[in-house]
């Protein structure tokens, strides 16, 4: 059957992952996910699309969200480690995301610095806002934190194993999981991550295992995990930051995004990969959880 073989939480947007054994489904996606965001002095959101070197910060955060721990993974070890005492009661101010107005929480000035420092441009630290109360579109929408535009991010090993296959062709090197930056990574039960193209999914009214078939999580509407249910929001549109090295925190182009332009192309325009989903049933998830489709719809 297909099962979780991945949990992975991104505490401030932008930055490293931090992989997780179990994890606590919020409404707003896994719990601190994207609940911190890196800003220019004049508000702005950060990205690895610009920033690229946001993939060198590797932040954890406390279960209750009280403290946050800062490690730059450049290898020189000059930026030490920053641990925050994560405040909610300090002034909002505002910030921009994609052109959308929202409030952050400053976290002072020595996040600020610290940052600053490692990203070599001014910068400064918020946290979303306990009032924060933003809706996502989609099949489903949703309430999700800081992150780009839905609170969950899923995609099957299948669907990993037949790019890499593809940019194989072309004499690319094969890409790890961290490119595409997912909050759930699934599995089949055959454990090969992927059958590659002409199947069909088996068993489709109980979800069967779906995950060994690339690409089948595109026509996912309805999803249990454990006691935890989410609902297909939208195809994850893919951007300049899969050409981001996640170890090196330096753009490598054109891959994959060349590669996947030659069979993900959307009608509306981009290239997809994986897809995004809204929250409808909080609950704990964890790794080797049943993946289990409850209604399936055209891709």
């Amino acid at each position: 059957m297909a099962n979780v073989t991945d949990l992975i939480c991104y505490p401030v947007k932008g930055c490293a992952g931090t992989s997780m054994s179990d994890a606590l489904l919020t409404p707003a996606g896994l719990a601190h996910d994207r609940s911190f965001m890196v800003i220019s002095e004049d508000g702005i959101f950060r990205t690895q699309r610009r920033d690229p070197r946001l993939a060198l910060i590797r932040p954890a955060v406390s279960t209750d969200g009280t403290r946050l721990t800062l490690d730059s993974a450049d290898g020189t070890g000059s930026f030490g480690t920053l641990c925050v005492d994560v405040t909610t009661s300090a002034p909002r101010r505002d910030v921009d995301l994609f052109g959308a107005a929202f409030q952050g929480i400053d976290q002072g000035d020595e996040a600020a610095a610290w940052l600053s420092e490692v990203l070599g441009t001014p910068s400064r630290l918020v946290r979303v806002p306990p009032e924060h109360d933003r809706v996502t579109d989609g099949w489903i929408p949703g309430r999700s934190g800081y992150a780009d535009s839905g609170a969950v991010h899923l995609l099957s090993r299948a669907s990993l194993t037949l790019l890499n296959q593809r940019m194989a062709e072309r004499g690319a090197p094969t890409l790890s999981m961290n490119r595409f930056r997912p909050n759930i990574v699934v599995d089949g039960h055959d454990g090969h991550g992927g059958q590659g193209e002409g199947h069909e999914v088996r068993d489709r009214d109980s979800g069967g295992d779906w995950a060994a078939l690339p690409n089948a999580e595109d026509r996912a509407r309805r999803v249990t995990i454990g006691d935890a249910e989410l609902g297909f929001a939208k195809l994850a549109v893919r951007c300049a930051v899969t050409l981001v090295e996640q170890e090196a925190g330096e753009r490598r182009g054109p891959e994959p995004l060349r590669t996947l332009a030659s069979y993900r192309r959307a009608a509306s325009g981009g290239v997809v990969f994986g897809a995004k989903f809204s929250v409808i049933t909080p609950g704990k998830l964890s790794v080797g959880d049943e993946v289990v489709v409850q209604e399936w719809g055209d891709a």
